[in-house]
């Protein structure tokens, strides 16, 4: 299913979509009852790249049900998503869109952190998991997690790692994620509010 143009202009994706195609879910089928993949989230659910005319299907309104968004005109989200679509192989925003209301209903981030480190490897970052509260209790969050490992994994990262509320750590540590011993700290300097 390809993406719908978007009032006369190409709806681009930030990533490309085949890359979902590539996961092997094998490993991650027991984790989910009832069952549910990248490719067949749930009924009338679609995981897929987030793309330029998600604007307009409500992206911005599920990510302000984690933090903080502030106003961001259509402008500036068309500006940045374009910012981070040139980036290739370094944003990769996944989304489930509820086909019957063409709404964005949850969203998780891989950012790609390139080193020089183990060979110039590549370091995975898993950043704004939401969906929203009116899709919530059907595991979609934890689809979204799994898919972006496998995402991680896909490109070659050689680790992943994120940031969360102390009240989801047993969540993320349900799919496999863990404090590694002398390095269970993680500081912050905010610079904005």
């Amino acid at each position: 299913m390809g993406l719908p143009e978007l009032n006369g202009t190409e709806d681009l994706p930030i990533y490309d979509s085949h890359l979902l195609e590539k996961i092997q879910w094998e490993s991650s089928k027991d984790k989910f009852d009832p069952q549910i993949s990248p490719s067949s989230p749930g009924e009338s659910l679609f995981m897929r790249p987030l793309s330029s005319g998600d604007y307009d299907r409500g992206f911005m309104q599920v990510l302000a049900q984690l933090t903080k968004v502030g106003e961001v005109s259509k402008k500036q989200f068309l500006e940045r998503f374009e910012s981070m679509r040139q980036c290739k192989g370094e944003y990769y925003v996944t989304v489930i869109e509820d086909m019957l209301t063409g709404q964005v209903i949850g969203s998780a981030t891989l950012t790609i952190e390139k080193k020089f480190i183990r060979e110039c490897a590549l370091r995975g970052r898993l950043e704004d998991v939401v969906v929203s509260d009116s899709h919530r209790g059907r595991q979609l969050g934890k689809l979204l997690v799994e898919t972006v490992t496998h995402l991680a994994k896909i490109v070659g990262c050689y680790k992943l790692s994120l940031d969360c509320n102390d009240k989801v750590i047993g969540f993320y540590e349900q799919l496999g994620y863990y404090k590694e011993e002398g390095r269970g700290n993680s500081l912050i300097m905010r610079l904005k509010d």
